[in-house]
């Protein structure tokens, strides 16, 4: 684990791209809480998120990543406290910002039965009322899918699987990108390949943001422009990377493993 923090980070992921000071926040949450019973998963987190950034979340497990990341992809309410996307209250205009959101997950969220291709075009006639046919065609080929575009992906590998998740979130072309342990599985081609593709999803749009939940400290760490440690909920550590020492950074996320759930 080490190594990518004190050396060199890996030449398969891209170089972050630094955030436009001058940009408007991409997301902005004042005391984010969300209880389940007597149970705090957030409690009291405040978050500001330049647009352009790329932010990776680490912290133990149950400390409110994904939590955290259902908040922002508008799939749950939270308990207390003010969201803003893209400028845009998320809690009193959700429907605004669906469009504008993509979500990565560690599972698909494809429909087994249905195409490479009807996936996409039913993902994309949900955003735009009717599907871009354009960015489909681009999209299979960028994960290439292609060939494999007319059959049921309950066929396709885990890898094929996860390259056209990938395609998923991106036909509505979103500003916002969220993955949530989006590595989770892949065999290291697969692994340099969604590499690639997220490259040339930060490479299309300057001001695209990313927010990604990681337990991979090397990945997370050479990907991001801003880390963001949880730890019970609560914001342990939000910061750019490039002003942080390296060796500090690591002794500060080895000691919330052990802080485990509230």
């Amino acid at each position: 684990m080490a190594s990518a923090i004190r050396g060199q980070e890996p030449s398969a992921v891209a170089a972050p791209v630094a955030p436009d000071p001058s940009a408007p926040l991409a997301v902005s949450a004042h005391g984010l809480t969300k209880r389940f019973g007597e149970r705090r998963a957030l409690d009291g987190v405040d978050l500001a998120v330049p647009a352009g950034a790329f932010v990776s979340i680490f912290g133990p497990n149950g400390a409110g990543k994904t939590t955290l990341l259902r908040q922002l992809a508008l799939l749950a309410r939270p308990t207390a406290g003010t969201l803003a996307i893209l400028g845009i209250d998320a809690l009193e205009e959700p429907d605004a910002l669906r469009p504008r959101i993509g979500l990565i997950s560690h599972r698909s969220m494809l429909y087994g039965d249905l195409s490479a291709e009807e996936n996409l075009v039913f993902f994309s006639s949900l955003y735009r009322g009717a599907p871009d046919r354009a960015r489909i065609d681009e999209l299979l080929r960028l994960v290439e899918l292609d060939h494999r575009r007319h059959d049921p992906v309950r066929t396709y590998s885990r890898g094929m699987q996860q390259r056209l998740s990938i395609a998923r979130a991106l036909v509505n072309d979103p500003d916002l990108v969220l993955l949530d342990e989006p590595y989770s599985g892949l065999d290291p081609h697969a692994a340099e390949l969604f590499d690639d593709l997220i490259a040339r999803a930060r490479a299309e749009r300057a001001h695209r943001t990313f927010i990604m939940v990681s337990h991979d400290l090397d990945k997370g760490f050479a990907l991001c422009s801003h880390v963001l440690i949880l730890a019970r909920g609560q914001v342990i550590l939000m910061a750019e990377k490039a002003g942080l020492d390296r060796d500090a950074f690591r002794e500060l996320y080895l000691a919330t493993v052990g802080m485990g759930v509230a």
